[in-house]
């Protein structure tokens, strides 16, 4: 279950990751968010902010060339 969806197809680096920092401020403790992105460096962008932020990365799939995650906020 996602409780937000960002959309970050067709920004470049560090874009995605802001948005998706703004987005995770929106959020309370066992929150998700859905993100899209098509920046080639998205992947280990995401995993390493999740790793700094303490946040957990539920799922991660490329289709195409649109990458999609689901993170779980943690407080």
């Amino acid at each position: 279950m996602k409780n937000l969806e960002v959309n970050c197809e067709g920004m470049n680096c560090p874009m995605p990751i802001v948005e998706l920092t703004k987005a995770s401020r929106q959020l309370q403790s066992g929150q998700r968010i859905e993100v899209t992105a098509t920046d080639l460096a998205f992947k280990p962008d995401l995993e390493a902010w999740a790793r700094r932020m303490g946040h957990e990365i539920e799922t991660f799939e490329l289709i195409d060339d649109v990458q999609r995650a689901v993170i779980c906020i943690n407080a």
